[in-house]
């Protein structure tokens, strides 16, 4: 498995960790001009558990993958929080920032696998 595959793996369990709900991986890969390689979508059902979320992430890339981000965003209000791991985006949204963006419709014509809420 590539770094970037794992890399992936281990922020979806770092989701799953929190019980993030509603994970999409886009894979970017074949569309030209993307910013990444992929996308990670989820949501958190208050700003509470986004924050959780993203410092679950950060612990699990940190401690398995010894990864940590370029930049994080949003952890302010924590209704959408970004976290770049340049070959990886991790979107954490509340649910109607989430469907107020509609990141995968924005990125339909992308490959998307949804990962099914763990429970």
């Amino acid at each position: 498995m590539n770094k970037t595959k794992k890399l992936v793996d281990t922020i979806v369990e770092g989701i799953q960790e929190k019980k993030g709900q509603d994970i999409t991986i886009i894979n970017l890969e074949g569309i030209e001009g993307a910013i990444c390689k992929y996308f990670v979508i989820c949501q958190g059902s208050s700003p509470t558990q986004v924050e959780a979320i993203a410092e679950s992430v950060g612990d699990y890339c940190r401690e398995k993958e010894s990864e940590k981000p370029a930049h994080v965003t949003g952890l302010e209000s924590a209704l959408w929080v970004a976290i770049d791991y340049v070959d990886v985006m991790v979107h954490i949204f509340v649910p109607d920032m989430r469907a107020y963006y509609d990141l995968e419709s924005l990125w339909k014509d992308a490959p998307q696998k949804k990962i099914l809420d763990e429970g």
